[in-house]
């Protein structure tokens, strides 16, 4: 009876880990890609995105701003604007559309004017804005 209840327990040891394990593989990839990972973001407050010369009018263009993308944009009127390029939605990255005159996300069809508003789609909030200023050749952006 002694060898039967050794093996029975044994068995159970087995299956109570086995059955732990798969429990841990199944779980633990779902909660680390619902609880993101923190980032430091470099402490940066500007930057130069562009030079004068590069950005024609009613034209857009992605630039590095710390360790997050923005966008730097030449208004049909030829006024500089500057956004996070992070869509406020699931942040995926936003661009210029020249044929809308918008700012457009391609990932669940999110638009924003060109003051950086929310107008249709799923984002719920404005498009963070920045602060351009142009030095001599240089379009300098930097956050308000």
């Amino acid at each position: 009876m002694e060898q039967g209840t050794n093996r029975r327990k044994f068995l159970n040891y087995l299956l109570g880990t086995t059955a732990g394990a798969t429990l841990i593989a199944i779980f633990y990839p779902i909660i680390k890609f619902l609880i993101p990972p923190q980032v430091t973001e470099a402490i940066q407050n500007s930057v130069v995105a562009a030079k004068v010369n590069e950005l024609v009018t009613n034209s857009g263009k992605i630039f590095k701003f710390g360790n997050r993308p923005g966008l730097l944009i030449h208004t049909p009127t030829g006024e500089m604007r500057a956004f996070s390029a992070i869509c406020t939605h699931l942040d995926c990255v936003v661009q210029y559309q020249p044929e809308t005159k918008g700012i457009g996300c391609a990932c669940h069809n999110g638009r924003y004017d060109l003051n950086g508003q929310n107008i249709s789609g799923p984002p719920p909030r404005p498009l963070e804005e920045y602060v351009v200023n142009v030095r001599g050749d240089d379009i300098i952006v930097s956050k308000g």
